[in-house]
């Protein structure tokens, strides 16, 4: 077994091999299975770790209602959305489209869509335009449902054409349709349903159990308990879209599994009974890489991880409960970090750093967070005060080298390359007076807010998912009880993690929907944080969950909708977006999520790499269907 030997993920967190475990790992590593514990041959069976982990509703794939997880393969293998991500080549790609939207005006208000042809359900009906406009009437007509809102605010119809052409008009200039019916990040809400089973149902109470789906699986079987689900090549393949876009995949069966702890989780992949994992530590790498040699890492050597994930990791704030709906309260609990500590203790340092809502990848590095650097080193506060600390990344690379890790670099430039343009100072005596001024006081040791309670925080975070979410947690946890804010860690599951995140149900939290970037086009999740967006607490939102209202922030979001992709403007109005989010820091955005996701090539090779790059490693994002169809059997 693995155990934790130095504490919770505060400080120095270690994994280690048993005895037992050392000796007799690399011998049963090399054994082929010639069978799965759930009953498929191991060779024909791609096993790959739930991004969130176990699902406590295991009967329940209704992508619409709350607190409902797809990530264990339905997402990702057995539906399919008009439009997704090619994230090698950064454009989207007609999927259940056949094209991208026509614009049928100069305003961008209406579009004609062709759909793909010869797609079936699994269940053998033919896709037409009646499940697409049956799915837009289904969203819009059930108010129950969290993103009907949201949705009604963009699309104001959509109509049939013909069996296989739609047309679409939306409630103002929305020239990036494909953007907002289609995936960029991840996936998008707008699934299309099939009619044929959906119609008569409640869709705020159906289960969607056992699915249809439209894409090359289909529901085989699962776990009662959550912790497995089996998809299966369809027969008809061919009559897909991936059996049309790349043709058959490799693997007959797709099993998302979940083994629960790190620990297990990377246990298992020793002893090769998972081919990849989603998530993990980077003392679980070092790990399995000494013990099973068919094991590799996005990159060869430092910092091994790919470090251009989309989304970035911090603190997300429910602005809309006191004393966090002040500046001050955010701006002194991010000046009471000390983020190289936090660095270390979460990942061992090997995450860049990120002043900026919006992720530090190469692309938008080199468009936002390095231009805005003289902007960082002049920006003030409301009393004078100038928080940006540039040399952040200098001191972090020279910690660095002096503990022995090699491949650091020595030029300053290259540092900041590597770990980020810099952050905030670690100022506890700027954040003392900021909260002072805004009406808290101590008593003695302890902290009181303004209206006189004692002031303890609690911190919600994943558990046994989105690790470094998890950690980052428990590292800033310990930053703030250090100042003298008694702070703790409350891990919860996906559902009841992304639940009260929706529902408002939370003050602080170690979230990271609205912080997300991929081209210098920052419209996806930047648009969220537009008021509109905002919901009373216990109702779900789709967007801006961190209920932040802020005018000048919602004009630019405004000018941003409104003008096309390739607009000369758009890194103009992107950089306005990002200052103010600076100035009223609604999250404390720290870095950007090094993803440690190995693969396991004993059983499957062809894996993307970063000497393959085909594709990014989102094994938990909706394209990774057309990864997995490019995968090919060990020989």
């Amino acid at each position: 077994m693995l155990t934790a030997i130095t504490g919770k993920y505060g400080g120095g967190y270690r994994l280690t091999l048993t005895a037992a475990l050392m000796a007799g790992v690399a011998a049963s590593a090399t054994l082929a299975q010639e069978m799965t514990d759930v009953g498929t041959p191991r060779n024909e069976t791609l096993i790959v770790d739930m991004l969130n982990a176990r699902v406590g509703n295991p009967t329940n794939m209704n992508s619409y209602q709350q607190g409902v997880t797809i990530n264990h393969g339905y997402h990702q293998m057995a539906a399919s959305l008009l439009w997704d991500i090619d994230t090698a080549g950064g454009s989207q790609i007609p999927v259940l489209a056949a094209s991208m939207p026509e614009a049928l005006n100069d305003d961008f208000t209406r579009f004609r869509v062709p759909l793909r042809e010869g797609i079936t359900w699994s269940d053998g009906e033919p896709f037409t335009a009646d499940d697409v406009i049956f799915t837009d009437g289904m969203i819009r007509g059930t108010d129950a449902l969290a993103y009907s809102a949201a949705y009604r605010n963009v699309i104001a119809s959509m109509t049939k054409v013909d069996d296989h052409t739609i047309e679409i008009e939306t409630t103002r200039p929305t020239p990036r349709l494909s953007v907002v019916l289609g995936s960029v990040i991840y996936g998008n809400n707008f699934y299309v349903v099939p009619q044929h089973v959906w119609e008569g149902e409640d869709p705020a109470t159906f289960t969607n159990f056992p699915p249809v789906t439209i894409s090359a699986y289909k529901y085989s079987d699962h776990d009662p308990n959550g912790s497995w689900f089996l998809w299966e090549k369809r027969d008809d393949w061919q009559n897909t879209d991936i059996g049309q876009m790349i043709g058959e995949p490799e693997p007959d069966y797709v099993l998302f599994r979940s083994y629960g702890t790190e620990e297990r989780r990377v246990l298992a992949m020793a002893n090769d009974e998972m081919d990849i994992l989603t998530d993990i530590s980077p003392e679980s790498l070092d790990i399995l890489k000494g013990q099973n040699e068919n094991v590799r890492a996005w990159f060869t050597d430092f910092p091994y991880a790919n470090l251009d994930d989309p989304c970035e990791r911090g603190m997300h704030f429910n602005n809309a409960v006191a004393p966090y709906d002040m500046w001050q309260t955010r701006w002194a609990l991010a000046l009471a970090i000390n983020l190289e500590q936090a660095s270390i203790a979460t990942f061992s340092g090997m995450m860049r750093a990120s002043p900026l809502a919006i992720p530090p990848t190469e692309v938008l590095m080199n468009t936002y967070h390095e231009p805005m650097t003289e902007w960082l080193k002049s920006f003030e506060l409301g009393d004078g005060y100038k928080p940006f600390d540039p040399d952040y990344a200098v001191r972090l690379a020279d910690r660095l080298r002096a503990e022995g890790i090699e491949n650091i670099p020595e030029d300053p430039a290259a540092a900041r390359e590597l770990f980020g343009v810099g952050w905030w100072k670690h100022d506890p005596e700027q954040a003392t007076k900021l909260l002072l001024d805004a009406g808290f006081t101590k008593d003695g040791d302890t902290w009181l807010k303004p209206d006189g309670t004692p002031w303890e925080i609690t911190i919600f975070a994943p558990a046994d998912f989105e690790v470094q979410s998890q950690r980052l947690a428990f590292a800033v946890a310990n930053e703030w009880s250090r100042f003298g804010i008694p702070t703790q860690v409350q891990q919860m599951q996906a559902g009841a993690f992304f639940t009260a995140e929706n529902a408002g149900n939370y003050e602080v939290g170690s979230y990271w929907g609205s912080s997300c970037g991929i081209i210098p086009d920052v419209f996806v999740r930047m648009e969220g944080w537009h008021k509109d967006y905002v919901r009373p607490i216990g109702t779900p939102a789709s967007s801006n969950q961190a209920r932040y209202v802020d005018d000048e922030l919602s004009g630019y979001i405004d000018t941003l909708r409104e003008i096309p992709a390739d607009d000369p403007q758009i890194v103009e109005v992107g950089t306005n977006i990002l200052k103010e989010l600076v100035q009223g820091l609604p999250a404390i955005e720290m870095f950007g999520t090094s993803k440690f996701v190995p693969v396991n090539e004993t059983y499957w090779t062809n894996y993307p790499s970063a000497e393959n790059y085909y594709e990014g490693p989102w094994w938990w994002w909706s394209n990774f269907k057309f990864i997995a169809a490019q995968l090919k059997p060990q020989e």
